[in-house]
């Protein structure tokens, strides 16, 4: 909140409510500890005004109000305490935090809490669109802009008194890539020999890109046929297992052959020439142009995807809907192996609360997003339906056959 009055007996002129008005801004006007308090809610809107007020004057009778410390904090302390949350807590998304941080400290490094409001928000969120950022990596760095307040709030004194309202932009629609069957097994012959068993893996069992590099022989059980994934190599922090079945197995048990034979003091399931293997990235694209893909790029303006034609070059490529000429790179990833082992798991009949436990996902909207719709289930669900009202048409025309039949003069 932004300026604020603590006076002894004074006397305001207000509604019943503890509403006034200065100039066009509403103000709130109550008793705390034997001493008036007044102070803006720094809106115009008379019905939300209402709403802060009667949060306030809730938390005064519950107890649960602090006057607001003389000195607020700053936008640097806010983050400063968001850091030491995220360290605390041991969050593996800390470094994704700082990069917002960095981004937000263009516009409000030196502000006070009262000083970023909806207005400023708003301000800088021109300002992202200015230098080409897409929606869906604003809307991370104002995610991360209103955990800062939303810590701060819950401070013992409050670090601020309330939350600016900040907007959310809307996003094109989420990543939807997987492989079919046959892309695979072309994709794997096209990759080296120490990686097609990373990629055989992910495939089968979803699992997280690190997840698989950093898989150790001490969570995988060969005799019991079984991986356990700990707490605290996983995303979400739960543990999970996944049974090794079929190719997976046999490539498990491969890659544990190669590793008593050439390395056996290479802790790593999958290494190359008995080290972690660090990063994927360069052969990956590598083995997408040698399968025939070709370099695939999304507007960022609105979100059509568009292909890179052979011998035209990036700098001349421009989308085909809106004529815009800001694009991110849109290839196929080594992520979207995780959809598609989601969706072969629904389609092969596996509950899906169990495949939520194989995946690691914890929540049903994000699961729902990894299940996948192609056209060949659209294709596929047509033709069941087609199949049933065939069957309904049959049935219904045998039961008019009999009926006529037992019907008919002297069919007794």
């Amino acid at each position: 909140m932004g300026n604020q009055t603590i006076v002894s007996g004074a006397s305001e002129r207000r509604d019943k409510m503890g509403l006034f008005k200065r100039g066009q801004t509403w103000w709130v006007s109550f008793t705390y500890q034997g001493k008036q308090v007044r102070h803006s809610t720094e809106t115009d809107d008379k019905k939300l005004a209402e709403k802060i007020y009667h949060k306030v004057r809730t938390e005064v009778n519950e107890g649960k109000w602090f006057a607001p410390p003389i000195e607020e904090a700053t936008f640097q302390e806010l983050a400063d305490d968001l850091f030491a949350d995220y360290k605390m807590n041991q969050r593996k998304s800390l470094w994704r935090i700082e990069i917002s941080v960095k981004h937000l400290q263009k516009l409000f490094k030196g502000y006070t809490s009262s000083k970023i409001t909806t207005k400023e928000v708003k301000k800088y969120i021109s300002m992202r669109f200015d230098e080409g950022v897409i929606n869906g990596t604003i809307n991370r760095e104002l995610t991360t802009l209103k955990r800062m307040f939303s810590l701060g709030i819950k401070q013992t004194p409050p670090r601020v008194l309330l939350i600016p309202f900040i907007p959310k932009l809307k996003e094109a629609n989420a990543r939807t890539g997987y492989f079919e069957h046959n892309e695979y097994l072309r994709l794997k012959e096209t990759l080296p020999d120490y990686l097609k068993p990373v990629l055989t893996t992910g495939y089968y069992t979803g699992m997280r890109k690190e997840e698989i590099l950093s898989l150790t022989w001490r969570q995988v059980n060969i005799f019991e046929k079984k991986i356990t994934l700990d707490a605290d190599t996983t995303k979400n922090d739960e543990a999970r297992a996944i049974y090794l079945t079929g190719e997976l197995y046999d490539v498990i048990l491969n890659q544990w052959k190669l590793k008593e034979s050439q390395y056996p003091q290479c802790s790593y399931v999958f290494s190359i020439s008995g080290q972690k293997i660090k990063s994927i990235r360069m052969q990956w694209g590598k083995a997408l142009v040698g399968c025939g893909y070709r370099p695939t790029f999304k507007c960022k303006n609105c979100g059509t995807i568009v292909e890179l034609e052979v011998g035209q070059k990036r700098k001349d490529l421009k989308c085909i809907k809106c004529r815009g000429t800001r694009f991110k790179t849109h290839n196929k990833l080594f992520h979207d192996l995780r959809r598609t082992a989601v969706r072969n798991m629904v389609r092969a009949g596996v509950p899906e609360k169990t495949a939520m436990k194989i995946s690691g996902h914890k929540t049903r909207d994000v699961f729902d997003r990894y299940n996948i719709v192609s056209e060949e289930d659209l294709k596929d669900a047509c033709e069941k339906v087609s199949r049933y009202h065939g069957e309904n048409s049959k049935n219904e025309l045998q039961e008019q056959n009999y009926h006529n039949f037992i019907t008919m003069p002297g069919s007794r």
